[in-house]
């Protein structure tokens, strides 16, 4: 958790889900407290993802080479976490694939794993030498598709603290108080003509990543020598691969549109630059602090 909050005290759910004026206590299966047991899912995506699906077709679909999205922003997690423990994913170069290959804009090539790959052929051209060469290895290997431009980049940085803020009140012992704090993830995408090695388009994109808390207490004398304490509260932490994968969504989406507007690709329908979200991208503009 990026937030800390008070230490919960079951026999107070009741009375403090009221007092704290939400239901984020939920029971479900055998849990008493929280969210519960859930089964394996896909992935969740944000609002960027619907734009990514819902882009133009393309004239022509994009071979691309992607062979590293390393993070580069040098970010650990803080204390009391491992210092080991990165602050972003190791795994971008994985996420921007699936992007990629969801756009229904680009054929992304594997290139990350070639060296697997390679071993793999060497494997198959060993066997066709041998006259008991097994079915699916007895065609001759064509030679490996090459790509029409190269995507760099990487998670670029991760600013920790960029807003926090709460608000709490206390009467007569009783206590409720609502914390948050905003991180936020910047990640660079650029293509490459593999030709001349000019940088085609270059994008910058950012997400924030929110967390927030609210807890609530009652600590008050009700007798002689009688004390009540009772303490319940809820975190809320946006993952932060989420948010990476967001702005890797959003990054793709820029670098598309740009590309059709500087004609380094086209529409299947030129008349598709109308398309709300196109014009939506494009009328984005870069927010001057």
């Amino acid at each position: 958790m990026r937030i800390a909050i008070k230490r919960l005290a079951l026999p107070a759910l009741a009375v403090m889900t009221t007092l704290s004026g939400c239901s984020a206590m939920k029971t479900t299966g055998d849990a008493l407290f929280g969210p519960g047991l859930q089964e394996a899912q896909l992935t969740p995506r944000n609002a960027t993802y619907r734009d990514l699906l819902n882009l133009p077709a393309p004239k022509g679909k994009i071979l691309a080479a992607i062979y590293s999205f390393r993070d580069q922003t040098g970010q650990y997690k803080p204390a009391p976490n491992s210092s080991f423990s990165t602050a972003v994913t190791q795994g971008g170069a994985s996420m921007l694939m699936d992007v990629l290959n969801e756009s229904g804009w680009f054929i992304p090539l594997e290139r990350e794993g070639l060296q697997n790959l390679l071993t793999e052929r060497k494997i198959i051209r060993a066997a066709l030498t041998k006259p008991d060469t097994p079915a699916n290895n007895n065609v001759p290997l064509p030679s490996l598709v090459a790509a029409n431009v190269l995507l760099e980049g990487g998670i670029v940085a991760y600013d920790t603290n960029i807003r926090t803020g709460g608000a709490g009140a206390r009467y007569f012992g009783i206590g409720i108080d609502d914390q948050y704090r905003v991180d936020q993830v910047t990640v660079n995408l650029r293509a490459i003509d593999i030709r001349s090695g000019r940088v085609l388009h270059s994008v910058l994109t950012s997400k924030t990543v929110y967390s927030k808390a609210i807890s609530a207490d009652v600590y008050r004398f009700i007798s002689f020598r009688r004390l009540l304490e009772m303490e319940a509260g809820t975190t809320t932490n946006e993952p932060a691969q989420l948010a990476m994968l967001s702005a890797m969504e959003a990054a793709v989406i820029h670098l598309i549109s740009e590309g059709i507007v500087n004609n380094s690709w086209a529409l299947q329908n030129p008349d598709d630059i109308n398309n709300p979200v196109l014009q939506y991208y494009l009328n984005e503009s870069t927010y001057i602090m």
